[in-house]
């Protein structure tokens, strides 16, 4: 396998079935951006330095993801509109496990 297909419902409210490669060492974020789902600027501000939380989504699937790490616990205490299955996208690389994952990119802040 080298693309897995991830399901995306953009800020619109538009649903996106993409395909991302996981042989690229990607991340979820590169993923949107490079598929155009957010308007440019507007997410990965910090180029996924884990220094904002423009990327921040809702995981809507019942997906096993890395572990959060303590960097991005502390960016999500402090942003907007943040849920119980927030994440930052730029913290989730693309691996064969996100098959099927389904996620809603957060407001813009």
């Amino acid at each position: 396998m080298s693309d897995v297909k991830i399901l995306i419902t953009d800020r619109e409210g538009q649903l996106h079935n993409i395909e991302a490669p996981i042989d690229m060492a990607m991340n979820l974020m590169e993923v949107i951006r490079s598929y155009e789902l957010a308007p440019e600027g507007t997410i990965g501000v910090c180029g996924g330095m884990v220094m904002c939380a423009s990327c921040q989504c809702y995981i809507t699937s019942k997906h096993r993801l890395p572990k959060m790490e303590d960097q991005e616990e502390a960016m999500l205490s402090e942003a907007f509109n943040v849920e119980d299955n927030s994440r930052l996208s730029c913290q989730i690389p693309i691996t064969e496990d996100l098959e099927g994952l389904e996620l809603t990119l957060a407001p813009e802040e």
